[in-house]
């Protein structure tokens, strides 16, 4: 019963393996632009974010990245997600984050289940994804969820944006949303609200792990581990 069973999980394997490659031979790597609005509202409220949040008082909200962090929109489509995200102010049901800034939550990048890659601001313009970090890390939204996983498509996609990334910007790191908070205490970490936190489990421990392996070659480190 046993054997029967590690034979089995070897061809989920091997056929998991086999439609990956499948796809790359068939997956071409572009990005398309689809901006939200960057007013002049939402420039203000993103210097007020740096200034507030990180404490880096600048004349325009940009970023010097050096990690990447992934993650999943819970929104079942782009179409959604780029209409939540083009407002400049965050929507009255966000009161739980609403409560620390009015500037909209957002990211450079969104990828669909097929893999398409969309471009929402410029890499080096600044967007609120994540606490204590959006000063210095790029974001990568993914259409997917605890219940829809991202596919072998994005799997695909995300490996590509973060080779293509690592080439123009000193990245040296790429962590999954759910890794985050391993960056408190280290010089990294820049949150002026040592009680201001959020549980986050995307875009997923297996496709972190997934993701690694596939960019092992490009010597990025993850978040710390404390032991």
């Amino acid at each position: 019963m046993i054997k029967k069973d590690v034979i089995k999980l070897m061809f989920l394997i091997l056929l998991c393996s086999t439609v990956t490659l499948k796809l790359r031979a068939q997956f071409t790597f572009r990005i398309f632009d689809k901006p939200i609005i960057f007013d002049a509202e939402r420039k203000r409220l993103s210097l007020e974010y740096l200034e507030k949040r990180h404490g880096l008082k600048q004349e325009q909200p940009t970023i010097k990245p050096i990690m990447i962090v992934l993650h999943w929109t819970v929104i079942p489509t782009v179409e959604q997600t780029f209409d939540v995200f083009n407002k400049s102010r965050l929507p009255g049901a966000r009161k739980e984050i609403a409560k620390v800034s009015s500037l909209n939550v957002s990211s450079q990048f969104v990828i669909d289940r097929d893999g398409t890659v969309f471009r929402l601001l410029p890499d080096t313009v600044f967007a609120r994804h994540v606490i204590g970090l959006n000063y210095c890390a790029i974001g990568v939204e993914n259409i997917g969820s605890d219940k829809n996983p991202l596919t072998a498509a994005q799997l695909i996609a995300n490996e590509e944006l973060i080779r293509y990334l690592k080439r123009k910007y000193p990245i040296q790191y790429v962590i999954g949303h759910y890794e985050y908070t391993r960056f408190k205490g280290t010089h990294l970490w820049k949150e002026s609200d040592p009680t201001y936190n959020t549980e986050k489990t995307d875009p997923g421990v297996d496709f972190m792990k997934r993701i690694r392996e596939r960019i092992k070659d490009l010597n990025i480190k993850g978040a710390p581990v404390y032991k």
